[in-house]
């Protein structure tokens, strides 16, 4: 690893120069730039697209190799080939991209910004993006009047030059960890059609799996991001709480425990727009400050000897399946290779104050949501217009009281105290991103009794959850591959602000174990 942090700077991309495609990214874009001029005029191929990452693209732009256009017309080319197989995007919004791209090249700045040029989907739940509609994967925000005002996060992509053209889908209200609802159907995993993509940013996931896109906006309350990370295969990073903005009409998800971030393929794509989208926005009370260097420079730091602890037991007890037993022993094992020091750590945390507060944070967010809308359309909430899970989640949260909340507030900060004092010791929690293997579809999805529904959910969250409550940074990342070739995340968890040891070990691991040449075959 070269980590010269005062190597020279490209003239091109502002960025050290380095080998920009080493090691886990080394295919990515090598031999491509020479030939966009001969793409360019008979439009840019898909499989060329496919093998840049957003960084890439970005690169290309800058430099004048390659149009905006080009890249968006092979997106909706890869779009139209395999969409109808995985339906990940569930809203395209062509017009709003071509606008865009029109309004820049009046103005002068179409090849500026880190993002120049990069195609991006973002997840249809509680994001919005002027003139369209959120749906929040519910029957019952399907005709919600188009958005006044575009998301924070979404504005910041596009001010560093990213163009939107089109939304992911999500389960209604993202409330399980399958991407699969009655207003929009099922999201398919691209490795295995039968399988689901994860949830809740399981269209975001297979999207980029899939190839349609290098990286998709996403989010996580629960293990949102990283779920679907791991069973599609893909970089999945859920940041400090605070970390990305939430506005601009509310500044926290669920008491920070919903963060937004993106999944990606390569380590330095999620590097690159965590930068981009970091940072406070105006009206909010909470942010977590930035570093003193931008992440992308953190890949090109050696993250040192790393003491990590391993944490074996899901928090609900669920065992784990061979493959995902048997990938964290490979990972250990490679982390051995490289130099780190590991322990075996139990987490001292109550699983039902930690899944209680958590319920309680979400399950009052829902009622409050679906209230909003029930005073919009002048009457109640039905069984036409909400799930089965939905409804059951939305008749419990009608008994917390003022009290029940203050006190999840109050554990949310317990269980982050808690957790940062592991930190004293380990630099980083080694565990499974999830106990068990990509489910087959409808096993998970919100049209089902109660009772099926909590048994299969048992082996899908129970490592997730904490980073959500304790706000610390956690990352997932494919390190492993099943039997029948369904891909194995494994998640790494760092102390609040952590992202800069996540990333460099991110990198690390790209390089000593590649994944990006493992693609889905859809």
């Amino acid at each position: 690893m070269d980590n010269n942090e005062n190597a020279p700077l490209n003239s091109t991309t502002g960025w050290p120069r380095r080998s920009v495609l080493k090691a886990g990214a080394v295919t990515l874009g090598v031999g491509l730039l020479g030939r966009f001029a001969d793409a360019r005029a008979a439009g840019l191929s898909v499989s060329d697209y496919q093998a840049m990452d957003a960084w890439a693209m970005s690169q290309a732009i800058r430099s004048g190799e390659l149009s905006a256009e080009d890249l968006l017309a092979a997106a909706l080319a890869r779009y139209n080939e395999v969409n109808p197989k995985v339906n990940a995007v569930n809203m395209l919004h062509e017009a709003y991209a071509r606008t865009l791209l029109a309004q820049r090249r009046a103005a002068g700045t179409y090849n500026q910004g880190t993002l120049a040029g990069v195609p991006l989907l973002f997840k249809d739940l509680n994001t919005t993006l002027q003139g369209t509609i959120t749906s929040n994967g519910s029957r019952m925000f399907k005709d919600s009047p188009p958005a006044a005002r575009t998301s924070t996060l979404i504005s910041r992509y596009e001010q560093a030059g990213a163009v939107p053209f089109g939304k992911t889908a999500s389960p209604e209200f993202g409330l399980t960890t399958t991407t699969e609802s009655l207003a929009w159907g099922q999201t398919r995993n691209p490795w295995n059609l039968a399988m689901s993509a994860g949830g809740s940013s399981g269209g975001s996931a297979a999207a980029v799996s899939a190839g349609i896109v290098p990286v998709a906006h996403a989010t996580d309350g629960g293990g949102s991001i990283r779920i679907p990370a791991s069973y599609c295969g893909v970089v999945g990073l859920k940041p400090t709480r605070y970390r990305t903005p939430s506005g601009p009409l509310h500044f926290e998800g669920s008491f920070g425990a919903s963060a937004a971030n993106v999944v990606s393929r390569t380590v330095r794509d999620t590097a690159l727009f965590l930068d981009a989208g970091q940072g406070h926005e105006a009206g909010s009370a909470y942010w977590c400050p930035p570093l003193i260097r931008p992440y992308v420079e953190e890949l090109q730091r050696d993250p040192g000897k790393l003491r990590v602890a391993v944490v074996r037991q899901s928090l609900t007890g669920a065992p784990l399946e061979p493959a995902i037993a048997a990938t964290l022993e490979q990972t250990i094992k490679q982390l051995l290779a490289l130099g780190h020091e590991l322990d075996e750590l139990t987490l001292n945390v109550d699983p039902r104050q930690l899944f209680g507060a958590h319920g309680t944070a979400l399950g009052t967010a829902l009622r409050v949501q679906i209230r909003d809308r029930e005073q919009v359309l002048g009457r109640a909430a039905t069984a036409q217009d909400l799930e089965k899970i939905t409804l059951v989640n939305l008749e419990r949260s009608k008994a917390t009281s003022g009290e029940d909340l203050y006190r999840a507030r109050q554990a949310f900060e317990s269980i982050s105290a808690t957790m940062e004092r592991h930190f004293e010791r380990y630099d980083v929690i080694l565990s499974p991103v999830t106990g068990s293997l990509t489910p087959k579809l409808g096993l998970l999805s919100l049209d089902q009794s109660w009772d099926s529904y909590a048994h299969q959910a048992m082996g899908s969250a129970g490592f997730t959850v904490i980073a959500n409550v304790s706000g610390q940074p956690a990352i997932s990342l494919p390190l492993g591959q099943s039997d029948n070739d369904l891909p194995v995340g494994m998640m790494f968890t760092a102390r609040l602000g952590g992202e800069d040891v996540l990333l460099r070990l991110a990198s690390q691991l790209e390089q000593a174990h590649p994944w990006v040449s493992r693609r889905a075959t859809v």
